[in-house]
């Protein structure tokens, strides 16, 4: 019986651990980066290449060329893991309505649709406002020192040090 419990405990601790661990990107997305991964390798060893066989030009635009992969690269990335959190909580909120309903929910503020970049007083985000579990909404995982913030139906992403507003999701409450 205390075998069977303590199973039980283990896999309850295990199973949101695995399924956090899943990637966020989709395999077409997956594919697309090896394929720029590839890419970057290319223009690595065509600059190596340069450096040892050619002249000042090939080196450069060799460079230029490298750059250019490693750019492409870290921007397809960023897009791809953001993209994958806003798809994610937006088919979640549809399949579990409930959950998302902003019923008793009020705020000392009137609203005001914020955008990233703008400064917020710190009773905009407040212990009050703070979202303590934003995995249950399926929204992105906050950085360090960074919490997702509930003004009326939108969520705010917000710096705590500084109260500048990092990403802003609207509607996703009603």
């Amino acid at each position: 019986m205390r075998n069977t419990i303590i199973a039980g405990l283990i896999a309850a601790f295990l199973v949101p651990a695995v399924a956090q661990a899943q990637s966020p990107i989709t395999p077409s997305e997956q594919r697309e980066l090896h394929r720029d991964r590839q890419d970057i390798r290319d223009e690595r060893r065509d600059l190596d290449r340069a450096y040892r066989f050619g002249g000042p030009g090939q080196i450069r635009d060799a460079r230029e060329e490298y750059r250019g992969a490693r750019r492409e690269y870290r921007e397809d990335y960023r897009d791809a893991r953001r993209d994958w959190g806003r798809d994610d909580w937006r088919y979640y909120r549809d399949r579990n309505r409930n959950l998302y309903r902003g019923s008793g929910w009020h705020s000392d503020y009137r609203y005001q649709a914020f955008r990233p970049g703008i400064r917020l007083g710190t009773g905009y985000y407040g212990p009050r406002f703070v979202i303590a579990e934003p995995w249950r909404y399926r929204l992105p995982r906050p950085g360090w020192n960074q919490r997702w913030v509930r003004h009326y139906n939108d969520v705010l992403l917000v710096d705590v040090r500084s109260g500048i507003v990092i990403d802003v999701i609207r509607g996703v409450f009603w």
